[in-house]
């Protein structure tokens, strides 16, 4: 199992697909990676040598942000929105969709599950 930038990426399935298993790299990315360094995508991940690895790992440390740092600034820039309070900052700390969605409905998955509250009980009606 080859070791990308202290990922494990799966042995049984292409160049291509193993390499979209880094946190901010895609198949767009990944098939760059292989076309500039001439890496067959096609092969299976474990037929890559120490070599191709390693010359992998540091294209895409160099041209890319990917990994810890690209965690990194994906959490420095939503805490810099807390701070300065903005509209999407504030979202962000109440766990509510940040980018326009509604929320009378759906959004379960920002919200979490249903809090059911009592309701009255049905009032009789006395015709």
């Amino acid at each position: 199992m080859p070791r990308i930038l202290g990922v494990d990426v799966p042995n049984d399935k292409q160049t291509l697909y193993s390499l979209t298993y880094l946190y901010g790299v895609g198949l767009h990315t990944a098939r760059e990676a292989c076309e500039r360094l001439q890496i067959d995508p096609k092969r299976k991940a474990f037929e890559l040598t120490e070599e191709e690895v390693s010359k992998l790992a540091a294209f895409l440390e160099s041209e890319y942000t990917v990994e810890g740092p690209l965690r990194r600034q994906l959490s420095s820039n939503i805490s810099r929105l807390r701070e300065v309070k903005s509209y999407r900052g504030i979202r962000h700390r109440l766990g509510l969709p940040v980018r326009g969605q509604r929320t009378k409905t759906n959004a379960r998955t920002r919200k979490g599950p249903k809090k059911t509250v009592a309701g009255k009980k049905g009032v009789k009606d006395l015709r």
